[in-house]
């Protein structure tokens, strides 16, 4: 009867290390294969939070067609990288038409991210490229959404999901971060792995 037991517990726990083992790799598909778009406002007054929005508009809609004809994540940091100077013009454009007397500067750097909520999917707190977009102080609220694979302007679950997969997301994560209840778990268990891995970026 011991020996039963200690196999079915042996089995039970090789099922968890393999569960936790693919939940460990979705977690690493989400630092290594997503870019998010990190927009920061000057203040947290109303003027400055529209001209927020107007910056992100302009970046969006310069990255958006571009994004989407890109084979992989790392064509889409190249990408990034190179036009770095464009897109900051592209913001200061912006800020010109508004008669704003800020300055933005854009970089492409790994940020800590909280969880974040968006219409059609979620995202578990972790450390993530980010396209910033700093305006002025950058002491005002902020603005998140994901630049690669293009999840910024799919309005309906279906384009967010179609987005995913194009990018390579397994059917498990798509699911796992668009928020089916069958993945509820996973998800926690990625947010809490996020949260661990944002504390150890902040030391």
């Amino acid at each position: 009867m011991k020996k039963i037991a200690k196999f079915i517990l042996t089995c039970l726990l090789l099922a968890m290390a393999f569960w936790l083992g693919t939940i460990a790799s979705d977690k690493t598909v989400l630092s290594q294969d997503l870019i998010r778009l990190h927009v920061v406002a000057d203040s947290d007054s109303a003027e400055d939070q529209q001209i927020k929005l107007k910056v992100r508009d302009a970046i969006i809609e310069k990255l958006e067609t571009v994004m989407e004809e890109l084979p992989d994540v790392e064509a889409a940091k190249a990408y990034l990288q190179e036009h770095l100077p464009e897109l900051e013009q592209i913001a200061n454009d912006v800020l010109r038409s508004l008669n704003s007397g800020c300055q933005a500067v854009v970089s492409l750097a790994k940020e800590a991210f909280p969880t974040r909520e968006y219409d059609t999917f979620t995202l578990p707190a972790g450390v993530y490229e980010s396209l910033r977009v700093t305006i002025g102080s950058g002491e005002g609220q902020n603005w998140w959404c994901v630049v690669f694979p293009s999840l910024c302007v799919s309005a309906t679950s279906d384009g967010m999901e179609d987005a995913a997969v194009g990018a390579g997301f397994s059917d498990r994560l798509t699911g796992t971060i668009s928020g089916k209840q069958e993945y509820r778990v996973r998800f926690f268990i990625l947010d809490c792995f996020g949260w661990v891995e944002n504390w150890l970026h902040g030391i």
